[in-house]
């Protein structure tokens, strides 16, 4: 596998579990695709760092296990800015 890829799979692994973030943070922050971030950390990780790989694994279970209430929080608080006449 061409050292790149595999740096670029490690860098955003490490940036994942230290800051405990989800995969669409992670690709705003790099200027990538999500579908990069997580062909990286999930599939070519596997075979560079499997250490590695089942701790960014850990993260991103949580991350699914809780979606659904950042997205009901989000949706919250766009009806409150609606209600408050903030956004229309």
């Amino acid at each position: 596998m061409n050292s790149v890829f595999e740096d670029r799979a490690v860098m955003l692994a490490r940036y994942i579990v230290e800051n405990k973030t989800t995969v669409r943070k992670t690709a705003e922050k790099y200027g990538i695709s999500k579908s990069t971030v997580h062909k990286d950390v999930s599939i070519r990780l596997k075979e560079i760092d499997p250490s590695l790989h089942n701790n960014v694994k850990q993260v991103l279970e949580l991350n699914k296990a809780q979606r659904h209430i950042r997205g009901g929080n989000a949706t919250r608080n766009k009806y409150l800015m609606i209600k408050n006449g903030n956004i229309k």
